[in-house]
Formats: C-alpha cells, structure tokens, sequence
C-alpha cells in the first residue's frame, strides 16, 4: 500500500480543529480537489457516517464517497473510499502541542492496473496537492473570529 503522511501545527486548540478536520464538509473550504462536499448518511459524525465529495475534471463532475472507519474525538478521524476513482484511505491524527495542535494527515492508496503503472506520479502530485492546501487551511482556523 502506497501512503503520503504530513504533519503540521494550527495554532488553534484541539477541540476547534477537530471539529473543523473531522467533518468532511469543510474539506471543500479548504481542499482545491473538492467543489462540493455534503454528508449523506443520517445521525452523527461518527464510525459509519458517510460523505460524499465531488471533484471536478474537464467539466464533469467526479464523486467519491468516502465512509468513516475510526472516530476519536481529539485525537483521530478515518475514512475510506467506497465509491470513486481511486482506492483511498486517508486518517488524521490530532495532538495537542504548545500553542495549537499537530494535525498529522496519513493517505494511503491500493493501486492496481494502469494506476500502479502511474503510482509515482500520482503519489508526487497527491503530496504537491496538500502541501499547496495547507496554507488556506491554516488561513480559515487561524483567522482572528469577528
């Protein structure tokens, strides 16, 4: 199994990003790869619950549900993949450190066929991908609240 991992700190404590990172709505916020992102299933966020995360290429629409697997407030939230174009797994751990949280993002992927052909270079664009979103990320918690 392939895996991206990458951590970085929020200056922001541990129950506020949290809540923000374990809900998959918000990742259309903050995520260049996602236009749309709703949950699907009824009753809480937790093991079970499912969403379902629209990207876009050329024009179409490309959805992916992804469905919980693990779910321990503050400290880590675990999805996989049940429908879409690629055999992900993604889960973030959370820790709380001096001024903010260590939020660790661990992607692995089960490739097969013409995409484990092309594994180096989806693996290098996926981590191209976060690097370039984190920065926004940290824009939205960090800001000074209104």
């Amino acid at each position: 199994m392939e895996a991206i991992e990458l951590s970085f700190v929020i200056n922001r404590p541990i129950e506020d990003v949290f809540a923000y990172l374990a809900n998959l709505e918000n990742d259309a916020e903050w995520r260049r790869e996602w236009v749309e992102a709703n949950k699907t299933s009824q009753g809480p966020l937790g093991v079970g619950a499912t969403f379902r995360l629209d990207g876009e290429m050329l024009g179409r629409r490309i959805p992916t549900v992804y469905e919980v697997i693990e779910y321990e407030p503050n400290r880590t939230a675990a999805w996989k993949a049940v429908s879409g174009p690629l055999p992900l797994t993604f889960r973030r751990i959370f820790e709380g450190v001096e001024g903010g949280t260590q939020v660790t993002n661990r992607y692995e992927a089960e490739l097969h066929g013409f995409l484990k052909l092309v594994k180096p270079l989806l693996m290098n664009m996926g981590k191209r991908q976060l690097d370039g979103d984190i920065p926004r990320l940290k824009e939205l918690l960090e800001a000074p609240a209104l």
